[in-house]
């Protein structure tokens, strides 16, 4: 059978699946149910399954739909893992605990959004707002905040400013510049927000209540849109630690990179999920990355964000002009095609069993 029937056309699909894929494994699910309902009137959760010992020392998490959309096919991989027995046995034989929580932003994933139900980067979100501290400047985007975000569109004027930023400053300058992160325009693209958002207090009471018994913690968080398609790069995102870097390419090897050193695809980030676990689980030896699969080029990803943002201050667009954007949006972040599913799910299951045989050398 096609790796294809471990995908979904939609949340409420995907979420069907993952539960029944979670029930044939024999595993209870919980269920964190979101206040909103989602595009088709569906119930909306973070679901979580967890394969082993409630008091395993080595715990394995696996998690989508951080960037929502992008659901789609971290799901797909997590629906896969549950179907191998291979997979459970080795991590049983391994003395690793796995738990798998789907549909971290389960409003995005559903309505075809990255961002959560108040235009939130969960991935730019995981900040101590409470610190009497600014939070992190991002001068770049308020440079180009209207640019990026622009009043109409088609817009080939904000489009040609940008270019000429990039001519001037360089890709690596905008990139940072756009997907940075930026905590200064609300409805603009990669907001971080002004507090945590009901995704960011979801993720850390499933890591208080899953992660505080187990001394080593591994965590690969699925995401797409970056990279050349089809491919899954590793990539360091946890906090700035030269031990835990080398760890990460012990067990996935030397071609892991890293946000920090420029090694990687994506800009350097504040916020991330991933630095939840030093903050919910100080105990455990943390080690962690994106695998983050390419779908098409980032100019095209980009242009669909900014149509989709555009969009959402234009609710009195045309419906097929809506559905052409909301199309855009799905397709930047999600391949439908067998082949590239098929490459996504191969690379999902060695990502995850190279991750079992490092927490297992204690």
């Amino acid at each position: 059978m096609s790796d294809s029937h471990f995908f979904s056309q939609s949340y409420a699909e995907a979420r069907d699946k993952f539960l029944s894929a979670a029930d044939a494994r024999g595993l209870a699910v919980q269920s964190h149910v979101h206040p909103l309902r989602g595009r088709d009137g569906e119930t909306l959760a973070i679901d979580v399954a967890r394969f082993g010992a409630a008091d395993a020392k080595a715990l394995l998490l696996l998690s989508s739909a951080c960037h929502g959309v992008e659901g789609f096919c971290g799901s797909g991989v997590q629906n896969a893992l549950l179907a191998d027995p291979d997979f459970h046995q080795q991590a049983q034989a391994a003395g690793v605990a796995v738990l798998y929580v789907h549909g971290v932003n389960p409003w995005g994933f559903s309505w075809w959004r990255r961002w959560t139900e108040d235009n939130v980067d969960l991935n730019r979100n995981f900040l101590d707002f409470h610190a009497p501290r600014e939070l992190p400047a991002n001068p770049g985007y308020d440079a180009l905040a209207d640019a990026i975000v622009p009043d109409r569109w088609p817009a080939p004027e904000a489009d040609a400013a940008l270019w000429a930023y990039a001519a001037e400053h360089g890709m690596p300058a905008i990139q940072a510049a756009i997907s940075g992160g930026q905590y200064n325009h609300p409805h603009g693209l990669f907001y971080g927000g002004d507090r945590p958002t009901w995704s960011n207090h979801g993720m850390r009471r499933i890591l208080a209540e899953h992660g505080r018994q187990c001394a080593r913690l591994g965590w690969i968080d699925l995401h797409t849109a970056l990279g050349p398609c089809g491919h899954g790069e590793r990539i360091f995102a946890g906090p700035d630690d030269q031990a835990a870097l080398a760890r990460a390419r012990s067990w996935w090897g030397d071609c892991v990179t890293s946000m920090h050193d420029g090694s990687s695809s994506s800009a350097y980030l504040t916020g991330v999920m991933l630095g939840a676990a030093r903050d919910e689980c100080p105990q455990a030896e943390f080690t962690g990355i994106w695998l983050e699969y390419g779908t098409v080029p980032s100019e095209e990803s980009c242009m669909a964000l900014r149509a989709d943002q555009w969009l959402q201050a234009h609710p009195d667009t045309d419906e097929a002009t809506r559905t052409a954007i909301r199309k855009r949006v799905r397709d930047a972040f999600y391949v439908d095609n067998d082949a590239w599913k098929t490459r996504i799910v191969e690379q999902g299951l060695e990502a995850a069993r190279q991750a079992v045989a490092g927490l297992s050398m204690a």
